[in-house]
């Protein structure tokens, strides 16, 4: 079982945060009328790839060590954590490969591109672009990226809940 502490999510704090925006905390005003509670939005529509998905990706390459750098990294992805690691990888200058189901949106496909990403279109459905990038990973000796099942983009997008605390608390 893994075991993601708010220490790994501090650590991961300080690894991102020259790599991804803080994020403003917006309160919905009738949402919380409605609900009597307060209800709030995390605008990580706002981040470059317009998703909170970038955090992660981010903190699990800046892990990597050397070795596995120069192999690069591939993933799976629908769309948003396509795009974080295709970002991500851009940014460190190392290859990333993600494969996406054929029925992923255009616009999702060519922003992955547009961030660098070879892409790979494997299957209808998520799990066949995942089973694809398992057999591209053990032929090329690339680092696979999991798009949440994974101790370091657990933390990296777990960053969230601290600029929240430190937002609401403010």
């Amino acid at each position: 079982m893994m075991n993601v502490t708010l220490t790994d999510v501090k650590e991961a704090r300080e690894t991102i945060k020259n790599i991804v925006k803080r994020t403003d905390l917006l309160e919905s005003v009738k949402l919380s009328e409605k609900t009597g509670a307060n209800v709030f939005y995390k605008c990580e529509n706002l981040q470059k790839t317009g998703s909170f998905k970038l955090r992660g990706a981010c903190n699990k390459i800046a892990s990597l060590t050397d070795e596995e750098k120069a192999n690069g990294v591939i993933a799976s992805s629908a769309g948003n954590h396509a795009q974080g690691v295709a970002l991500g990888a851009k940014m460190t200058g190392i290859k990333s490969t993600i494969v996406m189901p054929a029925t992923a949106p255009l616009a999702k496909v060519s922003a992955t591109k547009g961030y660098g990403a070879e892409v790979v279109l494997n299957g209808a459905v998520y799990d066949d672009a995942y089973a694809k990038a398992v057999e591209i990973q053990k032929e090329t000796g690339a680092t696979f990226l999991h798009p949440f099942n994974d101790k370091y983009v657990i933390a990296g997008q777990g960053t969230i809940s601290l600029e929240i605390f430190r937002t609401i608390r403010q």
